[in-house]
């Protein structure tokens, strides 16, 4: 069973930085792509980053495009979301995902993570 593990969340002011790690386990097939997510309350998840896994191709939500920087580690199957000039909107949980193919790029995914917590305060 894959098991995705976020890590790097935190409180922050705004205008700050954080950046989030995802580490793959149990991974018994080729990744395509990872994803980042976030929910804040009351509010539906949205995409915020993604990258393919062989050409490391990334792709943005316009809200983050300029702030957000997605990268990964295909050795040990890590993907990181490098998050700067954060603002309050942008608190939420963040979650991971992996996805097995092409289809549904960059926004279905077949395996996700539990979430961490980021609080940008103003």
């Amino acid at each position: 069973q894959v098991q995705l593990v976020e890590s790097g969340g935190g409180l922050v002011q705004a205008g700050g930085s954080l950046r989030l790690s995802c580490r793959a386990f149990a991974v018994t097939f080729s990744i395509y792509r990872m994803g980042w997510f976030r929910q804040s309350p009351g509010k539906a998840r949205e995409f915020v980053a993604a990258i393919t896994w062989s050409g490391g191709l990334p792709y943005y939500a316009d809200s983050v495009k300029g702030r957000f920087t997605i990268s990964r580690d295909n050795g040990k199957n890590t993907v990181y979301l490098q998050m700067n000039s954060l603002k309050p909107e942008d608190t939420g949980v963040y979650y991971c995902a992996v996805g097995r193919s092409g289809s549904g790029w960059p926004y279905e995914y077949d395996y996700w993570g539990q979430g961490t917590q980021v609080t940008v305060s103003s």
